[in-house]
Order: structure tokens, then C-alpha cells, then sequence
């Protein structure tokens, strides 16, 4: 956990950043270049395009080859392309930049769940992908932080803030990459800077839960497609991330368009939701691992957000209920993730896992296209982004329901062997 959590988590923080700071940096982008809220929508879209491309491949390279060389090329790549980002002077320009970023970024983050499988047991599972997805919100707040003091402050040689924000947030992630190559380990056996006990103890711990699968019959890639569970978890993932996107990236426009307050308040709306994500992925994923429980920690966040979402848009004008609905949605709109992204690895064994994880993940991203563009086309249509926000309840209400339905039989005995 301390020597494999915090890298990861600085790479996520950064890839995060890189995907999500347009939520800033269009506010003064679109008066640049001249962009409507559909342009941005689509482009923010696109990028789901290309990361669907490399998904499968990219899980099943870290689980047959090399995380460590898989993670640096990504990170690499994308720190040139987020950064190149900043020199774009048209739509054209704009939707291939954010097309290949999402290529390049593709495969890291279902390549990092598998790669977490390969360090830790199921019972411990939950709890490792908690700290490592609460870094989706802490990005959001420490982006959001960021990249608004660089649109306003950063103005060198006469060069627009906004594409400083590209510039210089796309950056460190290409000094990350190399690091990579020297810091990661690919494999518990060979983790040098563990204990040998400790090393061996894991060991069997892992090659006990495989060995259960193997029996099953659950390890071919084919076994990934044939589990009606896959199929439901794509459908649920779907649908959530078609909403998350779309809030993602247009909460930033909903503050912005809040009369009477400072900046500085609308910026600290933005990321209040953020703050309390953080608190609920982590509430969510200890108290499913401590009870072992998977589905209700599953769909009940979900619906919680439907909810939620309701709330916000028929408390219409009153300022201090939306912020508190708001902050309702953070906490509960990303609870679902560590718990949903242990559930492959629950029924599937290696490559089967593997290429779940990559198809859920790939399949659900497309959700990344839907959301934002029909959101901002929404939004353009009407004027406002009451029909959108309508949009996005549907779409969760609609994935909670489905988790209800989730159900994956399980035989992850409790080990009995400890560390002498």
C-alpha cells in the first residue's frame, strides 16, 4: 500500500487533470475560438472516442506483460498531447487533439485496476481501489484550484491563459512517465523491497484465490463475454458515466452562471461536491470490504445521486438548496467505484478478468461521448440546463436500477495463514 499506492495515485491525479481541465479552461476558450457548448460537448466526447480504442488491449498487455513499460508509454504520450492541446486554433484542431488524448490515456486506468488485482487479495481489494479512486474527486479540486489560478494569473509572453492550463498541466505527467520505468514493480515475485516472508506469504495468498477460479472455470478471455454479469455491469457503468461526464464538465458553466456571488464562491461550489466525493468513495469502499457486502454498496449510491439530482433541479433558484443537493450528489454520485471494480475480479480470473475489466470500462466511456455532447446540445437548444440535468437523473435512476440486479457467487474463503 505505501509504496505502490501514492505513484499511483500522482498518475491518476495527473491524468485527470489533463482529461477534465476544459472545464475551466473553456471559459475563456470559447470566446477565443468561438465555441458553442455543442463544440465543446463534442470534443469533450471525443475524447471517449479514442480511449474506447485501446481499453481491452491496454488491460491485457499489464496482465501478460508489463505494467511498468505500459504505464510509462501512456503517461508519456498524453503529457505531450494534453500539452500540445494548448497551441489549437480551430474546431478541427480542437476535436483531433482531444481524440488523441483520450488514445493516449486509454488502457491506464482498467490496466491499473488488473494491476492492483496482481497485490491484492480480494478481502483486500475494496479498500486499496478506495484510496485509488478517490483521487477522481481530489483531482477534480485540486485541478479545478489550479487550473482557475493559471486561466487568470498565467499570461506569459501575451499568450492566452487557457492555453497555459494545457501547457502546463500536460507537462508533468511526461516527467511521471519516465519515472515510472525505474520506480514500478510489474510482479509480487519480483518486489525486492518487500520482506521475503512477507513476499512469500502473498504469493500463495493470490495463487489460493486464482486456483479457485482456474477450478471454476472462469480464466479464458472468452469467459469475460460469456458471464451475463459483464454484460450488466457494462449497461450500469454506461449509464453513470454518461451522466458523471456531463457534470464533470459543465458544473463549472452551472457556477459560473450563479449571479451575486465572487469567483472565488463559484469556484468553491464547484469543488464542494468533490470534497464530499471523497469522504464517500472511501465510507463506501471500507464498509463494503468490512462486510463483504458488493451489490447495495453498489446500487444504493447510484440512486442516492438520482436522487439527489432530482433535488437540484426542482429547487430551482434557492441557491443555499442547490449547493446543499449539490453536495449531496458528491458524495454519493462516485461511492460505487471501488466496490463495482472489484466485482470482475470476483467471478473472472487473470486474462477473463482482465478483459472484463477492459470492456466494462471501454463499453461504459462511450457514456463519455453521449453525456457531454447531448448535454451541451441540450443546453444550446434551450437555453438553459434544466433539460439536460432532466437527462442525466434518467440515465442514473436507470444504472441504479440495473445494480439492483447485480449477483456474483463468490468462494473467497478466508485465508487462516498468517505472517510468522
Amino acid at each position: 500500500m505505501w509504496r505502490l499506492m501514492p505513484f499511483l495515485i500522482l498518475v491518476y491525479l495527473l491524468a485527470y487533470i489533463d482529461r477534465s481541465n476544459l472545464a475551466v479552461a473553456k471559459l475563456q476558450m470559447q470566446t477565443d475560438l468561438r465555441f458553442s457548448d455543442a463544440t465543446i460537448g463534442l470534443g469533450a466526447g471525443i475524447f471517449f472516442i479514442g480511449y474506447f480504442l485501446l481499453e481491452i488491449p491496454g488491460s491485457l498487455i499489464v496482465e501478460r506483460y508489463s505494467a511498468r513499460k505500459w504505464f510509462a508509454r501512456i503517461m508519456i504520450s498524453w503529457g505531450l498531447v494534453a500539452a500540445l492541446t494548448g497551441v489549437i486554433t480551430n474546431s478541427t484542431q480542437f476535436y483531433a487533439a482531444r481524440f488523441f488524448l483520450g488514445a493516449a490515456e486509454a488502457g491506464f486506468f482498467p490496466g491499473a485496476i488488473v494491476y492492483l488485482s496482481h497485490w491484492f487479495r480480494f478481502e483486500d481489494r475494496t479498500r486499496a481501489k478506495a484510496w485509488f479512486m478517490m483521487t477522481q474527486p481530489v483531482s477534480v479540486v485540486i485541478g479545478t484550484s489550479i487550473s482557475r489560478w493559471i486561466l487568470e494569473n498565467v499570461h506569459w509572453h501575451g499568450i492566452a491563459g487557457w492555453r497555459w492550463v494545457f501547457v502546463l498541466e500536460g507537462a508533468p505527467a511526461i516527467v511521471v512517465g519516465v519515472v515510472a520505468l525505474f520506480y514500478l514493480t510489474d510482479r509480487v515475485r519480483d518486489a525486492k523491497w518487500l520482506p521475503e516472508d512477507e513476499r512469500r506469504w502473498l504469493l500463495q495468498e493470490l495463487k489460493r484465490e486464482e486456483d479457485q477460479k482456474i477450478a471454476a472455470g472462469r480464466v479464458a478471455i472468452l469467459d469475460a463475454f460469456r458471464h451475463r454479469q459483464t454484460l450488466l455491469l457494462m449497461a450500469v457503468f454506461f449509464l453513470i458515466v454518461t451522466s458523471n461526464q456531463a457534470i464533470l464538465f459543465f458544473l463549472p458553466s452551472i457556477t459560473n452562471n450563479m449571479k451575486g456571488i465572487s469567483i472565488f464562491w463559484q469556484t468553491v461550489v464547484a469543488i464542494l461536491p468533490y470534497m464530499c466525493s471523497v469522504a464517500g468513495i472511501l465510507l463506501n469502499g471500507y464498509w463494503s470490504s468490512r462486510t463483504g457486502e458488493r451489490r447495495w454498496h453498489t446500487a444504493v449510491p447510484i440512486l442516492l445521486t438520482s436522487g439527489s439530482l432530482a433535488g437540484a433541479i426542482l429547487a430551482g433558484n434557492r441557491l443555499a438548496v442547490t449547493i446543499a443537493f449539490f453536495c449531496m450528489i458528491g458524495f454519493s454520485f462516485q461511492a460505487y467505484l471501488p466496490v463495482l471494480w472489484t466485482l470482475p475480479t470476483a467471478y473472472l480470473g487473470k486474462a477473463a478478468a482482465a478483459t472484463a475489466i477492459g470492456t466494462i470500462n471501454s463499453f461504459g466511456n462511450l457514456g463519455g461521448f453521449l453525456g457531454p455532447y447531448l448535454f451541451g446540445y441540450l443546453r444550446t437548444a434551450t437555453g438553459d440546463f434544466q433539460a439536460g440535468l432532466w437527462f442525466l437523473t434518467g440515465c442514473v435512476l436507470l444504472s441504479g436500477l440495473l445494480a439492483t440486479r447485480i449477483h456474483v457467487e463468490t468462494n473467497h474463503a478466508k485465508s487462516t495463514s498468517t505472517v510468522t
